[in-house]
């Protein structure tokens, strides 16, 4: 997820080189969904990961 986040964002700086303004506008705000739900799944099973490896030990 966070290789698309990376994607979009290159695809938004390229396209805003060029000129392409909605492009480039409508492109960093997927990359911005998709890198704070990476970041939101990557706490969540870190979280789910400590308490499952206290309950194990």
């Amino acid at each position: 997820m966070l290789k698309l986040a990376i994607f979009f964002l290159i695809i938004s700086l390229i396209a805003g080189l060029f000129g392409f303004t909605g492009i480039s506008a409508a492109s960093a705000g997927i990359a911005k969904i998709l890198f704070f739900i990476a970041i939101a799944l990557f706490v969540l099973f870190l979280v789910i990961a400590v308490f499952v490896g206290k309950s194990i030990t």
